[in-house]
Order: C-alpha cells, then structure tokens, then sequence
C-alpha cells in the first residue's frame, strides 16, 4: 500500500444493500449498493449520493441497485458500481496505478453462473487476482470463530437480499440453507402495511428507517423504542399525513418473513449431522449481517427453537471483517475460490 507497492490488497462484500471494501484492518468504504446512470449510460453518482436520488431524477437519471436477492441483477450497473467504489478508496501518494488482488463476498447458494457473474464484474471493474468466499463463512471469521476446527459452528447471515445459514467445520460449509427472505423483504412488508392500514404511500428509504427505529420481531420488548412518526402523501387523496407507528404493529407485520427465516433455520439444523448438532447446542448460534439488529430477533429465536441464539458484536461489518482476514490469508485458506 506504500510508494512502490505493486498490488493494492482490497476486502470487498459485495451486499444487495450495502457494499463494504476493506484495506488492510480497516473499513474504508460503507456505502449504499446503489449507482445512479444517465441517459448516456455514464455512471452520474455511485454508493449514498445515488441512493439520495432515488425517485428524483426523473427520465435524466436512473438510480440503479444492481443486486438483487444477492445475486447480480444487472452485469453493467454492478460493474460500474464496484468501479466508481473502488475509486473513492482513500489514495497514498503513487506513481501509478498497482494491480488490484481481491476477496469477494458471495452468497452460499450460488450457481456457477452467478459465481462467473462476480468473477467478471469484478476482473472488468479492475481486479487483477479475484478469490471468492461463501459470505457464512466471512461471517464465522469475522465474528472470531476457528472455521478450521473440527467444532461445529452455525452462523445465521441476515442481510438484504438473502438469509444464509450454514453449518461449518474443518473449514468447510457442512451443510448449508440460502432463502431469498432478508432485510429487503421486511422493508416490502413494512411497504404494503403502511399502504394497508393506514392509506401512506412510503417508499423504500423510508421503509428501511422504520424497520431500523421500531422493526421488532416480538409483540412485546422489556426496552422498547419510542413510536416513529412516518410522514408522507394519502394513498387516495394524497394530503400529507402524519401517522405514529409503534414496534408492535411492526412486529405484526414483519410475522409472515420472520416465520420464513425460523423455518430455514430449523431445516440447516435437521440437515446437520449429530456430532456437530451437540457442538452447536453447547455453543449456541451466531447471528450476523444487518438483520441480526431486529430488536428481539435473538430472544424469539432462542425461545422458539431452544438453542442460545447470540448477536455478533458487529453484526453489520462480520462479513466484510472475515473477508479481510481471508484476504490475509490467500494462501492458507484452502476454502477460497480462485
């Protein structure tokens, strides 16, 4: 990373909601997985400048989330994104530009055509040496777990696209359960109630601020958040509203994608073996990703399938955190896809 380094080393987990780059120890970009692209095709704003434009630029600009249940929806828009990302990466003083080695972030139930779809935005957007590595794993790493241990682990990921969990072990995904049911989903859930109880027309922005301030996955939390007020236009006669929403009627209308994610997770656990099965009874299971800050996530889980459910301490940047540990580690670790 100096004067005359040759190879620039970056972390990146590329997130249907949010894309993370790390250098070195630390997080040098946290941005939005957004791009906004004029009518020339030219990339106008990248990360939380676009997502400031959703639904402002009328036909001049499209804002684009180029990741879509965390698979890449649109090749070029991803390409440009991860461009314009890497871009914002602080520089040091150089004579040129070096070579770029990366660790990418991909979900564990990936095809190998989407797998080929990382492998090429990510070589197109500048990247000299591409490894990839399935995003549960990242997890385990970052959260400070020996995946290369015979104990078994489980690692529950919530992030905006996709719910994975995985069951690991000797430094592989044991088995392993990937559902399109995750952060973006309770966003449309929180979309639809709103419309449906109470004639607001929100969008997703806001969507997102409510489940942040009052999403809950129980009807009832010994340290509840005070009700929200959401503002925004009637659906029939579109007079501006203000309307006061609480944590429960949240919890209420989040029940049918939390029930989803209880029932994958009880089907990882059948899936695993017996030896491993005791390991994670003793050990508990790992919650990461921004879904794991649903207030009273962890506390229903652990009641409803009775093992010890425990939130990571940083459960947003886990998966970037392991991807950096993996990037230092390129040539130990034997899980890494090249």
């Amino acid at each position: 990373m100096g004067l005359f380094s040759l190879t620039q080393e970056i972390a990146i987990d590329l997130g249907t909601a949010n894309t993370i780059i790390m250098c070195g120890d630390q997080v040098v970009i946290d941005e939005p997985s957004v791009v906004a692209i004029n009518t020339e095709n030219k990339m106008v704003a990248v990360g939380r400048k676009a997502q400031q434009m959703i639904g402002k630029g009328g036909s001049m600009i499209r804002t684009i989330r180029p990741l879509k249940d965390g698979v890449i929806a649109d090749f070029y828009a991803c390409e440009m994104m991860i461009r314009g990302l890497i871009r914002m990466i602080p520089k040091q003083n150089r004579w040129f530009t070096p070579s770029i080695r990366m660790v990418v972030c991909i979900p564990s139930g990936s095809t190998e055509v989407e797998i080929r779809a990382v492998r090429d935005s990510s070589e197109h957007a500048g990247g000299r040496d591409i490894y990839m590595i399935y995003e549960p794993m990242a997890a385990a790493i970052g959260i400070g777990i020996d995946v290369e241990s015979p104990e078994g682990c489980m690692i529950v990921d919530i992030g905006g696209g996709t719910t994975e969990i995985a069951v690991i072990s000797l430094g592989g995904i044991v088995s392993n359960k990937s559902i399109k049911t995750a952060g973006d989903d309770l966003n449309q859930d929180i979309i639809e109630y709103m419309g449906r109880m109470h004639n607001l027309r929100i969008d997703e922005p806001t969507a997102e601020r409510i489940k942040i301030q009052v999403g809950s996955a129980l009807p009832e939390l010994e340290d509840a958040p005070e009700d929200f007020i959401v503002v925004g236009p009637n659906k029939v006669t579109a007079l501006p509203m203000q309307v006061p929403v609480s944590y429960q009627e949240i919890a209420h209308c989040l029940e049918k994608s939390i029930v989803k994610i209880e029932q994958a997770i009880l089907q990882a656990l059948e899936a695993t073996p017996s030896e491993l099965y005791a390991d994670i009874v003793r050990r508990g299971i790992y919650l990461a990703g921004g879904g794991a800050l649903l207030h009273g996530l962890a506390k229903r889980l652990t009641d409803k399938i009775t093992i010890p459910f425990h939130v990571a301490e940083d459960p947003l940047h886990a998966v970037a955190r392991g991807t950096g540990v993996a990037l230092k580690n390129v040539n130990n670790f034997g899980f890494l896809l090249r």
